[in-house]
């Protein structure tokens, strides 16, 4: 045996030892972050399968049905307001060729009488609310209630104005930054740095790399969410690219790469939640809850609380 070899191989068993012992056992390492709510059920876009997404009645319905989250998206008006919006321009929902920031607040249209549910092909909402409210209505409406807040772009005026809104209802710690971009996250965490905050796309791949290369046990996280789409959808109700091929490679890989109880019970045991995305059918919060997630985000509230009073205890200690 070479000398390299000699001392290479009991530092690389040693390693490999060590990164087992602290995955399973992060506490040894790290202080876990406590968490300041449990969200067991989320409603996706306010709960868009059942009611008119992102609109007040649809959220009303959410909560009725128990929701310990709602997940909301943010756009700018051109005076300046804060609307729950998930698309910038409103051709898809309100069948008007024109972008948010270029109205009004008091110009918004109102969305069509059915939009359908991007998670659910074919499937529609309806709804008798067809207007687009302002964050600070939603905000006054459930004092209380967490919130998944999403930026899109890198408009700073937004970030700034969602930043003040929650300092001045006191939601520091039951509002959640969450964006796709790191550097809108950046800005976001500039805003109002006491917000917990989610992670983005490349810090998400960037924890996949360190857990398979054995040194997410080493590494401090200060994510306090992980919001991540559940594999199984993929060429089911989720449809990332045109392709058939590409959805069909997608979802074989990325099953492969996520679905791993190890990481999803180190994350827990860190104080990390972790919040599958956008699950609307049983087989699927089965999944996602024998993973050892801390919840779901769903278009069906009433589905996923009928699921979660029916497996009560089962849900609860996956």
């Amino acid at each position: 045996m070479s000398p390299l070899l000699y001392y290479a191989l009991p530092a690389l068993g040693s390693y490999v030892m060590l990164s087992i012992l602290f995955l399973r056992r992060p506490r040894l390492l790290h202080t876990p972050w406590v968490p300041a709510f449990c969200p067991r059920l989320g409603a996706h876009r306010g709960g868009s399968g059942e009611r008119l997404e992102s609109t007040m009645e649809a959220m009303e319905n959410s909560m009725a049905q128990r929701a310990d989250l709602l997940e909301l998206d943010c756009q700018l008006t051109r005076d300046g307001v804060v609307v729950v919006s998930h698309d910038e321009n409103l051709s898809r929902q309100s069948g008007v060729n024109r972008d948010v920031g270029s109205l009004d607040f008091e110009e918004l249209p109102l969305y069509k009488e059915e939009l359908e549910v991007y998670f659910s092909p074919g499937h529609f909402a309806h709804g008798s609310d067809r207007h687009m409210v302002r964050l600070e209505d939603v905000f006054q409406r459930f004092p209380r209630t967490p919130m998944s807040v999403e930026v899109k772009g890198e408009n700073e005026k937004l970030i700034h104005e969602v930043a003040s809104l929650v300092r001045h209802f006191d939601r520091n710690e039951i509002t959640i930054w969450a964006s796709e971009k790191s550097s809108v996250m950046k800005k976001c965490k500039a805003a109002n740095p006491e917000m917990p905050f989610a992670f983005t796309i490349s810090r998400a791949v960037w924890l996949l790399l360190l857990y398979y290369l054995g040194l997410l046990p080493f590494i401090p996280i200060p994510e306090r969410f992980f919001m991540c789409f559940l594999p199984t959808i993929i060429n089911r109700t989720y449809f990332p690219f045109s392709c058939s091929g590409l959805n069909q490679l997608a979802a074989v890989v990325s099953k492969w790469l996520i679905m791993r109880k190890s990481l999803i019970q180190h994350l827990e045991q860190r104080g990390v939640q972790v919040i599958f995305w956008c699950l609307n059918e049983e087989s699927d919060f089965e999944v996602a809850y024998s993973l050892g997630a801390t919840g779901v985000m769903t278009d069906y509230p009433t589905a996923l609380r009928r699921y979660l009073d029916n497996h009560g205890a089962a849900a609860w200690a996956s």
